[in-house]
């Protein structure tokens, strides 16, 4: 039974051209005031949903984005901030990139501003997907294997920081704490100062690729998953791997269970509005995320094409028809809405989070309106 609504934003400021014959991805630059705007913007974001009742504003951790996509470099400063301008709103961190942070750092940093905010920022740690961001600040990600290693070395070290009084860890990439003398004794274990102050720590984690290691990992700890919209979660592939490594573990989950769904949508009267109205923001979406293997996997050909103008037909990509025709984005009107939700909580009875979402590059003024039309004509009419 869904339970809690929340929204995924990732950054991006408000566009001055958008879609498929607008300006392409790489050719966008934007001054220092421009780029700034996201902090008003997601001020705003979250004055909307407090207000309205959402469970939490999940926010994304990125770097040097000068096109203007994804500009919200510290998601837990950024939510301690948040945080003390609403009453009852929590921040997500969707999500902490390991691979870019020193384990120890990290974990002091979420401490703190689960102090300082008494329990209102929601913990998340992720791989990465844009090698300008992790390999510039010092993780690797080309190397997949070696991204996968470290980023499970320094999760094992985050668990034991937050959940162990006096904690060592010895590994292929850390040694904690150093091997050296202090004040008069051999350093043989370290304490987290402070410690979070909400204990055992809620985490989630995107499930991208469903590997049985991956997933395996995440019960191991406990960490929750959020699956974007699109094939995968209609096809309940990556679902049903996610219930699969319970039952490796010996836990019996419903489906759905310990699972939070991105779904994109758009409000309007109908759906031929709707889609209408949506396109240039889907389309620019697909500019964004196609070439990083967000909409399937594409040849160098195709990258090319969609880097230059009204090339995303010529790429072969989908539009936001065929999206919602798949089911992984909802354009209509709030009734239909209504039972898409109602339809998803009976096919996944477990599932009790649901991240409703607008796409990249969705002007302020029409985000805003549409989280409160969800939540006035959907969200308290699903069963």
């Amino acid at each position: 039974m869904i339970k809690r609504y929340s929204s995924l934003f990732a950054g991006h400021i408000d566009l001055d051209d958008m879609g498929q014959d607008a300006t392409p991805a790489n050719e966008r630059r934007y001054t220092d005031a421009q780029l700034a705007t996201i902090f008003d913007k997601t001020e705003a974001l979250a004055s909307v949903m407090d207000k309205h009742g959402y469970h939490a504003l999940w926010l994304a951790e990125h770097h040097f984005q000068r096109e203007g996509y994804e500009c919200i470099p510290n998601v837990m400063m950024m939510g301690v901030h948040l945080a003390h301008l609403t009453k009852s709103l929590k921040i997500g961190c969707g999500f902490n990139i390991t691979p870019m942070w020193h384990p120890l750092r990290l974990a002091e940093d979420y401490a703190m501003a689960d102090h300082m905010t008494k329990g209102r920022i929601i913990f998340g740690v992720g791989r990465g997907y844009h090698t300008r961001e992790v390999e510039s600040l010092g993780g690797p990600l080309l190397d997949k294997e070696a991204n996968r290693d470290i980023f499970e070395e320094q999760v094992e070290i985050l668990f034991k920081a937050f959940h162990e009084a006096e904690f060592s860890h010895q590994g292929k990439y850390y040694t904690l704490p150093a091997e050296v003398p202090y004040r008069g004794y051999d350093l043989t274990e370290l304490t987290l100062v402070p410690r979070p102050l909400n204990l055992p720590v809620e985490c989630w984690q995107p499930v991208v690729s469903a590997t049985d290691r991956g997933l395996d990992f995440m019960i191991k700890h406990g960490i929750k998953g959020i699956i974007g919209g699109g094939s995968a979660l209609m096809a309940e592939g990556s679902v049903k791997s996610f219930q699969a490594a319970h039952e490796r573990a010996g836990q019996a989950t419903a489906m759905g269970e310990n699972l939070c769904f991105g779904i994109s949508y758009h409000l309007a009267p109908t759906r031929e509005q709707a889609i209408a109205e949506a396109t240039p923001y889907f389309e620019e979406h697909a500019k964004m995320f196609a070439p990083l293997g967000f909409l399937g996997r594409l040849d160098d050909g195709q990258i090319d094409t969609l880097a230059r103008r009204g090339g995303m037909k010529d790429a072969g990509l989908p539009s936001l028809r065929d999206a919602c025709n798949a089911g992984s984005w909802y354009c209509g009107p709030p009734e239909g809405f209504v039972e898409f939700l109602q339809e998803l909580g009976e096919k996944f009875p477990g599932l009790e989070d649901v991240n409703v979402q607008s796409s990249m590059g969705t002007p302020l003024d029409v985000m805003l309106e549409q989280l409160q039309w969800f939540a006035e004509d959907v969200k308290p009419k699903v069963a």
